[in-house]
């Protein structure tokens, strides 16, 4: 991945989401001939020159100082995972270290598995850098559909939500995931630029999905920890689900445990109850 486009391109589009009014400056005539601040005003609000800024959104980031990003950062308004990832686009810090550990599979170790068994009442599973579903438990094939059943490349989040017609239909708020797993592509993105598998499945979602490839022109990046979810069971109906999405600690940062869970005494508990009735054996597999 270029950095110095993804920067551009990620500069142009966080300043063509604030208005004038957004922060505070006067708006001039009723028609603007670009959306949102214009470059000029972008470069008064962070107190850099216009000439500056440019070169910035050039993609010329090359020995910009992190009072500037940060000023710049405060400008647009920017989420604290937004102005994380604009540093990573303008000042990258890939290591030795990173880079190999992108080249190894990456592996769920055997303490973190019995973790996922014993919580044997509740969806659980592990996520890595490019959304591949790497260990699960016996609620989670319940819930979201039978792993061990599946190829190993369609065991992977974005390809589920984009490709598959079935996972799809398990979220009812289906708009609201893939702009989520997007936004976290996004984010591992310019963290890990040299990831040759995670641009290859970019490339192959961007030809394979028109909504995909809108989204992710869109250039959102998100870290979300927890929230909630709207499933739509084949087996149980609708259930509203609260996730928790936690970093497993040990030698990867990369992996993430994710846990489904829904408010004691809900009919969503009840739901969830009934489908941890099934056994193994029974749990539905939603792309049929």
């Amino acid at each position: 991945m270029d950095l110095s486009i993804e920067l551009g391109e990620f500069l142009r589009s966080r300043r063509a989401r604030l208005k004038p009014q957004d922060v505070g400056l006067p708006e001039f005539g009723r028609h603007r001939r670009v959306p949102g601040l214009r470059r000029e005003e972008l470069a008064q609000l962070a107190g850099v020159s216009v000439a500056y800024y440019t070169r910035l959104e050039q993609g010329n980031g090359r020995n910009v100082s992190m009072e500037v990003l940060d000023a710049i950062a405060r400008a647009l308004r920017l989420s604290d995972t937004e102005r994380a990832h604009l540093t990573h686009l303008a000042k990258p810090t890939v290591k030795k270290r990173q880079r190999a550990a992108i080249a190894r599979p990456q592996r769920v170790r055997p303490g973190i598995q019995h973790l996922l068994d014993a919580m044997d009442g509740l969806p659980a599973f592990v996520l890595g850098r490019r959304g591949d579903i790497l260990a699960w438990n016996r609620m989670a094939r319940a819930l979201m559909g039978d792993f061990e059943a599946w190829e190993p490349g369609d065991r992977n989040m974005a390809r589920m939500i984009f490709l598959d017609p079935n996972t799809r239909d398990l979220y009812v708020d289906w708009e609201c995931k893939a702009v989520e797993v997007v936004s976290t592509l996004r984010l591992y993105a310019g963290c890990y630029p040299d990831d040759k598998e995670l641009l290859a499945l970019v490339g192959e979602l961007s030809v394979r999905s028109e909504e995909f490839r809108s989204l992710w022109a869109a250039h959102t990046v998100t870290d979300k920890g927890h929230g909630q979810k709207r499933i739509r069971h084949p087996l149980v109906g609708e259930m509203t689900l609260s996730y928790e999405a936690l970093k497993v600690a040990g030698d990867d940062p990369d992996l993430v445990l994710v846990t489904y869970q829904a408010e004691p005494g809900s009919a969503s508990a009840d739901a969830l109850r009934l489908l941890a009735q099934w056994g193994v054996d029974e749990a539905v597999d939603v792309r049929k």
